[in-house]
């Protein structure tokens, strides 16, 4: 988040370099390849939002080309790895007061290059009266968009995108901020919109919303009323004041009109019977703080309950609060939450968007996109080039806490393929990927960032090492642990800052830091190296597991699953006994009939691959059962992606008649994940891949790996049969679970009926 200084009004483009810390090149950013246009004007800020395309590097594998080559093909690597340059679209919003409007409209001007439009679509009360400005600084005409229609669209876009985008706040408990798992069917839900006034609106489904009421008593009474009773006129020091005041000293609570007697009419005595009673009686001077405070009470409880009214009436649970009114203030939330609490009895929850502020932009930007349609997409918030939520909080330094003079920034990059959840998910709207919710807990929180801090010049090093033709790498490389060792002091200071901090959220904020700074896949040459060493392997491997007997061969290939998902450690064996032991069951079943189809999520190339995974796949497909190999989509750490997934079953085709003609007949079929994590999130999978579950009836999961099977799905329930295994490779999580280092998790599950 950019800090900004002496105001930009009136000032020059040039100018804009001196009013904030961070160089304007890093607040609009791949300006040069910015599309269209959008822009959401308020009272005080302003939100811009442009697509661009970016162009990056890719690590892209094939096969070589044999023909008419006699070559010893034992020694050489299984494929060529070349760095590629490709353009993916991103998504880009800055957030802004309006007094730097004309500087960064001048800003913009000098830097724009490539622009395909000569609109920009605007909403806000500011659109009427910027829009000579907007028209002449960026010579593009200004298409006048409706709030109410560009609000509902972006709170839909941010609720189907952005997972963990919807949070409850409880001021004095840890975490303050919870946050609630995207529900696959959003509609219908109430969004209550606190500008000036309040509007209410009932939103089914992405096109059908009705306005069903709203009131005149908004943030622009709380500010007018403060200005008038505080002379205090700005926002967001009346906030401050109101933090610091205590209400009772100007409200008639309950025990001022009954004494004693509230508790027989059962009554808490704390409850305002009266919003500003007592200075009509008092004879004394009141405090700002005291008036700003006892002023955000009365206005909150007046929304809480009308809310709760509208809630009520049309049967929703679930209302979502939005507007400049909230602006992730903890004062306001928290009123705000405690008045829905008691008007409804705790039957509705208060939730708010950590987006809120640009779900005008967003939604105007969506109505002049209509031609891309972005809904086609799925798309994803970048970790590495958004600001996160800030608390404004005021036990937290100014620094953090003033959001006015700050330039907030939100990036979401498009995803090539929609992602969906898996279907075979017992109850998709319960379903959490993750084990352990690092914001919830402080020393897990404490362990897991000292343990990515303290991975971090080996990560560098890897980086450096993965490009060594490149002139720059050792540059990039300090720059990309700059910025994450930047995101990793943010998240001690704000664990909430990108929504609930996991391990899985850790490891992708690196993977996207490692992507800005075109590092993106710093284990591609690792990979290649262990895939050929693995194959040459693979013949041996499986004549010895054909002369094993039945019992004993299942056993083995349980064993090279787990196996070869520890050598990448250096680990020589597995702790036993096994920490989860359900093989008897697994191999009771076996005995059974076999399953219809299996899908398979994959995890580390080499050894785990080819003689962990395809033997075991091997298995299956002699017993009748069809596979689903499912890999990553991209890269992450040395994890096996799809692409390369290809080429080793090729080769390993080439030596086994089973893998050959099960790969001929689609008996196995080798499919991306949609993901570029190396943990897994069922709720978010490649469509293709959703569809392919469903028409193959698979009745078998197997979920492989510390970071799929443990760091998240450990406790993911499924309506179909699955396998979960791993072994643990970090000391004080087997510590945690109640074993040792290399311990062995083997957990079969089969639904209840």
């Amino acid at each position: 988040m950019a800090e900004c200084g002496a105001s930009g009004s009136g000032s020059s483009g040039d100018s804009l370099d001196k009013s904030i810390t961070l160089p304007p090149d890093e607040i609009f950013r791949n300006l040069e390849n910015a599309k269209r246009f959008a822009i959401d004007i308020g009272g005080s800020l302003t939100k811009l939002a442009y697509y661009s395309t970016v162009q990056h590097k890719v690590a892209k594998v094939r096969s070589f080309d044999h023909s008419g080559k006699d070559t010893e093909r034992d020694h050489e690597p299984p494929y060529e790895i070349s760095v590629q340059e490709e353009i993916t679209a991103r998504l880009h919003f800055i957030k802004f007061e309006n007094t730097y409007i004309e500087a960064c409209l001048d800003f913009i001007k000098d830097h724009l290059v490539n622009t395909e439009t000569k609109v920009i679509q605007a909403t806000g009360g500011g659109a009427y009266k910027f829009k000579d400005l907007i028209e002449e600084k960026l010579r593009l005409k200004v298409d006048k968009e409706d709030v109410m229609t560009c609000l509902i669209k972006g709170c839909n876009f941010v609720l189907k995108n952005i997972p963990h985008e919807a949070f409850v706040y409880q001021k004095d408990s840890d975490p303050e901020f919870r946050f609630q798992t995207n529900h696959p069917h959003i509609f219908p839900y109430l969004l209550v919109n606190i500008g000036s006034g309040v509007s209410i609106v009932k939103v089914e489904t992405e096109d059908r919303f009705e306005w069903v009421g709203g009131s005149s008593i908004g943030g622009g009474t709380f500010w007018g009323l403060g200005a008038l009773l505080t002379k205090t006129k700005k926002f967001d020091e009346l906030l401050h004041l109101a933090s610091r005041g205590q209400h009772s000293n100007v409200d008639m609570l309950v025990r001022d009109v009954y004494g004693g007697a509230h508790q027989t009419l059962g009554l808490s005595g704390n409850l305002i019977a009266s919003s500003f009673g007592k200075s009509a009686t008092a004879d004394q001077e009141f405090s700002k703080e005291d008036m700003a405070k006892s002023l955000l009470h009365m206005i909150s409880n007046d929304i809480g309950q009308l809310a709760c009214l509208h809630a009520r009436l049309h049967s929703l649970d679930r209302v979502y609060f939005g507007g400049f009114f909230i602006r992730g203030h903890p004062v306001t939330m928290r009123t705000i939450t405690y008045s829905i609490n008691f008007f409804s009895k705790g039957e509705v929850q208060a939730l708010f968007l950590r987006h809120e502020g640009y779900l005008g932009a967003i939604g105007a930007f969506l109505k002049g996109a209509e031609q891309d349609n972005p809904n086609q997409y799925s798309w994803g918030e970048n970790y590495a080039g958004s600001s996160g939520l800030m608390s404004t909080s005021p036990e937290l330094g100014p620094a953090q806490r003033a959001r006015s003079g700050t330039f907030d920034l939100l990036e979401m990059d498009r995803l090539e393929r929609p992602l969906v959840s898996l279907p075979l998910l017992l109850d998709p709207p319960s379903y959490v990927p993750d084990t352990v919710d690092l914001t919830d807990d402080a020393l897990a929180r404490k362990y897991w960032l000292t343990c990515f801090e303290e991975a971090l010049d080996g990560v560098v090093k890897r980086a450096v090492a993965s490009q060594p033709d490149s002139v720059d790498a050792a540059e990039r490389a300090e720059k990309f642990r700059q910025k994450y060792w930047n995101k990793l002091q943010t998240l001690r200071q704000q664990p909430f800052a990108y929504g609930t901090l996991t391990v899985r959220s850790l490891l992708d904020t690196r993977e996207h830091c490692l992507n800005e700074f075109n590092f993106p896949d710093p284990y591609s040459k690792v990979k290649q190296r262990e895939n050929g060493v693995a194959l040459r392997c693979f013949p041996g491997v499986v004549r010895s597991l054909d002369t094993l007997g039945w019992e004993e061969r299942q056993l083995a290939l349980v064993k090279g699953l787990l196996a070869g998902n520890v050598f990448d450690w250096g680990a020589k064996a597995v702790s036993e006994p096994w920490l989860v032991d359900s093989y008897s069951e697994w191999l009771q079943r076996l005995k059974g009939p076999p399953h219809k189809c299996a899908l398979i999520f994959a995890d580390n190339s080499g050894i785990d691959i080819i003689l962990g995974v395809f033997p075991f796949v091997r298995e299956l497909l002699l017993r009748g059962t069809e596979v689903i190999l499912a890999c990553n989509s991209g890269p992450a750490l040395n994890d096996v992606t799809h692409s390369e997934s290809l080429i080793v079953a090729e080769r390993i085709a080439g030596m086994d008649p089973v893998v050959h003609s099960a790969l001929r007949e689609e008996r196995l079929l080798l499919v991306q994940t949609g993901s570029s994590s190396p943990c897994l999130d069922l709720s978010r999978l490649d469509k293709g891949l959703a569809a392919l579950v469903r028409e193959r009836g698979a009745d078998l999961v197997v979920i492989e790996g510390m970071g799929r099977a443990v760091h998240t799905n450990y406790h993911a329930a499924l309506c179909c049969e699955s396998l979960k295994l791993a072994v643990i490779k970090n000391a004080w999580l087997a510590e945690r679970l109640g074993g040792r280092l290399f311990s062995v998790i083997f957990k079969y599950e089969v639904p209840a009926e």
